[in-house]
């Protein structure tokens, strides 16, 4: 009679051990279902690698060796997850696909669908992008692909020392400031002899809550990120320099340094037009052969010695233009 009990008891634990099996590997399966989309849920790139693959006249192979052709990623999209699609394509392939991205894909698709594509994934999901609509390359027409090649492994627009080059393709007044001789290191061509910075050290090309898409909510801001020995608080404050940075300053390059808009006193007198009872430096003193004082306009050689224009100039004595802290520095003298 005991060896029958124990028969039972061993038979019922093995129907139970055999069925905790079957219920854990129908929940692994689930799992593995919601986090690995099935490949028939999938559009299927091998119609497009017919044409496509390796040795083709349009190979689009390396696009396995950047983020976007990662297969083990669940979230990595098939071809015709961006291109659409594109049956009258694979049909006829001389024919455009839905959506193209290359140098002539704006005959076929319009920036806004070419963008669209991208934003399926990056607007909320990956790298959010969530200041891109109504940013201030979206409504110019931008799209993402004009500066971004996501078949390419190394996106120019991803390196810090060719970054700039592709912003220059449309910002043509930057590329020419950012070779004078005082400039961000942008460019090895001035003072700079290697590239120490990017564009998107300052702004932001996808969208800022910012002016002139900085990467901050102002100009000051961005500037003391790096140039923050400028930041203050200062008990003495120069207005300008607590107002924008580029009251003086063309941040992008001058011909004057430190990448000031004009030189010294010239740049001063924008608004000291009067200190120290000197001639104002100006086009206006040269219509009646007098010069303009802060006694009235006189004749040149009444007026007193540009005191100003030797050395330095106004810096020769007013040395912390950006701010003082010392008892004595209401005029930002040493």
């Amino acid at each position: 009679m005991k060896r029958r009990i124990v028969g039972v008891g061993v038979l019922a634990l093995g129907c139970i051990l055999a069925l905790s099996s079957a219920a854990v590997d129908r929940v692994s399966a689930a799992s593995a279902a919601q986090t690995v989309p099935a490949e028939s849920a999938r559009p299927d790139d091998t119609a497009c690698m017919t044409c496509h693959g390796a040795g083709s006249s349009k190979p689009a192979v390396s696009i396995s060796q950047t983020r976007h052709g990662n297969k083990s990623d669940s979230r990595t999209p098939a071809c015709r997850d961006c291109h659409g699609a594109s049956e009258n394509h694979i049909k006829a392939p001389s024919s455009a696909p839905d959506v193209a991205f290359g140098a002539k894909s704006k005959a076929v698709s319009n920036p806004e669908q070419r963008s669209a594509a991208c934003l399926t994934c990056h607007e909320s999901k990956v790298l959010p992008r969530a200041n891109w609509t109504g940013s201030q390359h979206q409504s110019r027409g931008v799209a993402c692909s004009d500066c971004h090649n996501v078949h390419a492994p190394d996106q120019k627009v991803l390196s810090k020392a060719t970054q700039a080059d592709v912003c220059f393709g449309c910002h043509k007044a930057q590329r020419a400031q950012v070779r004078r001789v005082s400039a961000h290191p942008l460019a090895t061509t001035g003072l700079a002899d290697t590239r120490k910075m990017a564009c998107s050290d300052c702004h932001n090309p996808h969208g800022s809550t910012g002016p002139k898409l900085l990467v901050k909510n102002s100009v000051n801001d961005t500037c003391f990120t790096c140039h923050a020995e400028k930041r203050g608080p200062y008990l003495w404050e120069h207005a300008p320099v607590a107002d924008d940075c580029t009251n003086c300053h063309t941040p992008h390059g001058s011909s004057n340094a430190p990448l000031l808009k004009a030189r010294v006193p010239w740049l001063c007198q924008d608004c000291h037009s009067g200190d120290h009872g000197a001639q104002v430096n100006s086009g206006a003193n040269l219509a009646g052969a007098r010069v303009t004082t802060a006694n009235g306009a006189q004749q040149p050689g009444a007026a007193a010695p540009r005191a100003q224009l030797s050395a330095r100039a106004c810096l020769n004595c007013h040395v912390l233009v950006h701010g003082s802290n010392h008892p004595a520095g209401a005029k930002f003298q040493r």
